[in-house]
């Protein structure tokens, strides 16, 4: 086989892209065997995730496994297979990103309840792109339940679905329709919108009618609105300046802390996904710290 550093460009790519294709390919494999389990299970009603007593914040990060937080937040000489008991150690919930790439299989899903152990834990789980971006939405009812199951599996461990749509999906009466009559399930559904025609009082409306959660974030060329549409809210930091590099400051995490405590949240979930130099773990460290004590903020 060709060294890598003499490939040209194009080769590289059509290698990446018969990687991406085996990789569809097993997502809707994965995503027929999950079919069959809900129908297996005879559970025909979703299962929503327990309710949270009193005003709950979850902080966390989109994701754990990093090799570039080895030495940075993984202390030297820690083996990988100890690298989420010692994230636990710090945060309550994480963001899986893993499963929009890679549908989970029902032993994926149980390893996660597995390394909870004891630990009070939650996890929030991105939604494949096989239903985001593949299909877009289009004729994936039953991809939507099927995805659904994992709140089955997860039990009280189940925190959030979020679905991202592509920068591509802009909006539309159509689209809108599309999203908000197949996530009416009765579980923790986040829309995370890319593109900023979605920013408008129709898709609000819309989705306060069916009780989904609008994904406010933080990141470059969109709006950085806090918008709350359900009882729940949901923020993704990706970066101010620069996606996934930026490093927030105390005035930025103060500012984002001062409207999170005014909207009135019932429950507050939060993932720093700017993990570039372990940006994530320092800032969702700060923005617990503001929010559990909760400090008189001033307007900025």
């Amino acid at each position: 086989m060709m060294e890598k550093s003499t490939l040209t460009r194009e080769q590289r790519r059509e290698i990446r892209e018969i990687k991406r294709q085996k990789q569809r390919e097993n997502n809707v494999l994965r995503a027929s065997k999950m079919h069959k389990l809900r129908l297996a299970s005879n559970i025909h009603s979703p299962v929503r995730p327990p309710a949270f007593e009193g005003m709950i914040y979850h902080i966390g990060c989109s994701g754990w496994f990093y090799w570039h937080w080895r030495n940075v937040f993984y202390p030297e000489g820690l083996a990988t297979k100890d690298w989420f008991a010692h994230y636990a150690k710090i945060f309550k919930t994480v963001e899986i990103n893993a499963s929009f790439y890679s549908w989970p299989t029902e032993a994926t899903v149980r390893s996660w309840i597995k390394q909870a152990g004891l630990r009070r834990f939650v996890y929030s789980v991105k939604a494949c792109e096989l239903i985001t971006h593949t299909k877009k939405f289009k004729g994936t009812e039953e991809l939507v339940k099927d995805f659904g199951h994992i709140a089955t599996i997860l039990g009280d461990r189940m925190g959030c679905f979020l679905y991202q749509v592509p920068p591509s999906y802009r909006y539309s009466p159509a689209r809108l329709k599309a999203i908000v009559s197949q996530l009416q399930t009765g579980q923790r559904n986040v829309v995370e919108f890319r593109h900023v025609s979605w920013w408008n009082e129709k898709v609000y409306t819309a989705l306060k009618e069916a009780n989904l959660i609008f994904c406010s974030c933080s990141a470059p060329r969109l709006p950085d609105e806090l918008i709350k549409t359900a009882e729940d809210i949901y923020i993704r930091f990706h970066g101010k300046k620069a996606w996934y590099r930026h490093d927030y400051s105390d005035d930025e995490l103060k500012e984002w802390a001062r409207r999170i405590q005014q909207v009135n949240a019932k429950t507050v979930w939060i993932y720093f996904n700017n993990d570039f130099d372990g940006n994530a773990i320092k800032n969702a460290e700060s923005m617990a710290r503001l929010l559990k004590n909760k400090i008189s903020i001033p307007n900025l």
